[in-house]
């Protein structure tokens, strides 16, 4: 399947998403992210992003307004902290979109929603969330041991943060974002 990866855009999730959605749960790397698992549990997910008082969650669309991602900053707290994330289409991986839609999430969230401080952490076993981190100016700030669970199998998980002076890697691709 053919994406136009030019501009990207950051909007809010539609329901008439929750077909691609299910879609990109369906690959194994996305099995444990949001316990999307048909049409019915994709809607209720679009439903509840929507709704979030402490979170901003957006889809990453195409040129052609296709999502093909997700990238967030949720459980945002009184110190002007807040936990970002990211997803895409295998489809997509290894093209830069995760990279920049995550630059532009974090200097919208410096300067317009105005947090301080934004954290995320990986898998160890996931280097290329790592490079998306490092590409979008998050710094190492170490590791904890056995973090996550999957399936019985515990995970060390690293974590990154930046800060809003720490300076911001421009997207090597616009990215208009859309509240």
């Amino acid at each position: 399947m053919g994406y136009a990866l030019g501009e990207l855009g950051l909007r809010r999730w539609r329901t008439g998403d929750a077909l691609r959605l299910v879609v990109a749960h369906d690959d194994p790397e996305m099995v444990n992210q949001g316990g999307i698992v048909d049409r019915a549990s994709a809607v209720d997910w679009i439903g509840r992003v929507a709704d979030l008082d402490n979170g901003h969650v957006y889809a990453v669309a195409d040129a052609d307004d296709h999502p093909i991602g997700c990238v967030g900053v949720t459980n945002i707290d009184r110190h002007r902290v807040g936990w970002t994330w990211y997803w895409t289409l295998a489809d997509v991986r290894g093209q830069g979109v995760a990279r920049d839609s995550l630059r532009a999430l974090a200097g919208w969230a410096h300067h317009d929603a105005g947090l301080y401080r934004l954290e995320l952490g990986h898998r160890l076993n996931n280097p290329a969330s790592c490079a998306v981190a490092a590409g979008a100016g998050f710094l190492s700030e170490g590791v904890e041991r056995e973090r996550l669970a999957y399936d019985g199998t515990r995970y060390d998980v690293e974590r990154h943060a930046r800060l809003i002076t720490d300076p911001l890697p421009q997207p090597q691709r616009t990215v208009r974002i859309t509240d």
